[in-house]
């Protein structure tokens, strides 16, 4: 009997050591009521997880691993792993949260700073050590980069300039849609004779930041409408149209009709138009700020899945920033084609899950929908390392830092009721998921260097 009992525990380790084991997570019925394996740290196999923040560089970056350093942050390929580098030379991964921001949208929102804070510097202290606490070195896009500069312990930070939408808010024609601007027929005036003045004119304000070594990068837009049909599109709009003629002459200098158009011609297309609107971004960008990094415009949709796309980024930014939802487990052939395809590394700029536990409606926003605040943190371990494992992905952006607050009426119609924070509309934090995201975020360089050695996570 004892024999009996040692060949079963025996049997049991080997196959523990041979499989990872997940724990299942099912969405809320709300959102289609899937069961999905989720991988956290401790599953991690011949890896054995720290609980203490490690030693770090000045910015966030591994002790372990130095190279050059020039000052500013740059990208570089290692063996198959892409890594950011921080003004000290020390191998970065970009940890952050969107939208770091003390939200004043309505009067509760109002007073739960003015009790807790008090003043802007006192909430940036505070928000800084919060983020620092659990494993945090930055900050995304919308964020409060002005007041987070005052902290005592400043974070890595990368602004967003709306290149295309200021211009488009300008011109006129453009309208709020659910997470970003809409433009007319879903075509932006990347023909228009006038952006490429605008860009170089708006792009000016990019110099009062230009020799700062905290700011990683910059944003020049957000999911811009790069739909697999933009040449239809484009071809629907009225003659007079900058946008028709652009796409109406591209379309006739290589023979092709505009009443049968191939999949290979609207991919061609789409290649064009994200060229010809990163190259005007880039060239205004570096014109004023020539120290710092070019992130893209967050692509969010059709282009995802088109090389023709990533293949125009390429060639202009240093990063392709890609806002990733509808993944449980990041799809690791499809980061794989992103490097491929453009030769450079991506960062994954917004992704998130919300809780039914907080009594929010949770009717707005792309994210996952999940039961807990436990689960929320579970699917930010399983996705964030099946980022680390890709070794393209240089970092990550979670969305976001407050909840969204329903009596806030003002705001984008996809942040109206949504528990996507990691604190409350009232700056409460939410201990459960922080609690699992610390567990990934301190350990993310040892998690790089066991899977660089072999080791696997999913």
């Amino acid at each position: 009997m004892r024999l009996l009992v040692l060949l079963s525990i025996a049997f049991a380790l080997a196959l523990s050591a041979a499989e990872p084991i997940p724990v299942l997570v099912k969405t809320s019925p709300k959102d289609k009521g899937k069961t999905y394996p989720t991988l956290t740290v401790v599953h991690v196999q011949g890896f054995t997880p720290q609980n203490e923040l490690p030693k770090l560089s000045t910015y966030g970056g591994d002790l372990s691993r130095k190279t050059d350093a020039r000052g500013f942050f740059y990208a570089k390929k290692e063996g198959e792993r892409w890594w950011l580098v921080d003004p000290e030379g020390y191998d970065f991964i970009h940890v952050a949260v969107c939208s770091v921001t003390p939200a004043h949208g309505s009067p509760k929102t109002t007073e739960a700073f003015t009790s807790k804070f008090g003043s802007e510097a006192k909430w940036a202290a505070a928000t800084s050590e919060l983020l620092h606490a659990n494993g945090f070195n930055g900050s995304g896009a919308w964020s409060n980069d002005a007041v987070m500069k005052a902290a005592p312990q400043r974070v890595v930070y990368c602004p967003i300039w709306n290149l295309m939408s200021a211009y488009g808010k300008k011109r006129g024609g453009t309208v709020q849609k659910p997470g970003h601007t809409g433009y007319p027929n879903d075509a932006i005036f990347v023909f228009d004779p006038d952006f490429e003045l605008f860009a170089m004119e708006h792009a000016k304000q990019l110099v009062a930041t230009k020799d700062d070594p905290w700011l990683l990068g910059h944003f020049s837009d957000n999911e811009l409408p790069f739909y697999r049909k933009s040449l239809d599109k484009f071809l629907a709009l009225e003659k007079d149209d900058y946008g028709y003629k652009g796409a109406k002459a591209w379309l006739d200098q290589r023979g092709g009709d505009a009443k049968k158009i191939s999949d290979d011609e609207r991919e061609a297309f789409l290649g064009y138009i994200i060229d010809r609107y990163f190259s005007v971004c880039a060239k205004a960008i570096k014109m004023h700020d020539p120290n710092h990094l070019y992130l893209g415009s967050r692509f969010h949709s059709d282009e995802k899945k088109i090389a023709a796309a990533f293949q125009a980024a390429g060639k202009h930014l240093d990063v392709v920033s890609v806002n990733l939802y509808h993944q449980w487990t990041p799809d690791f052939e499809q980061l794989a084609n992103w490097v491929k395809w453009s030769g450079k590394p991506f960062m994954i700029t917004e992704f998130y899950a919300k809780g039914e536990d907080s009594g929010m409606a949770n009717t707005t926003g792309a994210g996952w929908l999940v039961k807990t605040q436990r689960e929320r943190g579970l699917f930010y371990q399983n996705f964030s390392m099946g980022l680390l494992e890709s070794k393209g992905c240089v970092g990550w952006h979670y969305f976001k830092y407050l909840d969204n607050d329903p009596e806030n009426t003002k705001v984008d119609p996809s942040n109206r009721d949504s528990n996507k924070g990691i604190l409350t509309a009232c700056f409460e934090p939410w201990t459960d998921m922080l609690k699992l995201m610390r567990e990934v975020n301190v350990n993310v360089y040892g998690l790089i260097s066991h899977t660089d050695k072999g080791g696997r996570i999913h």
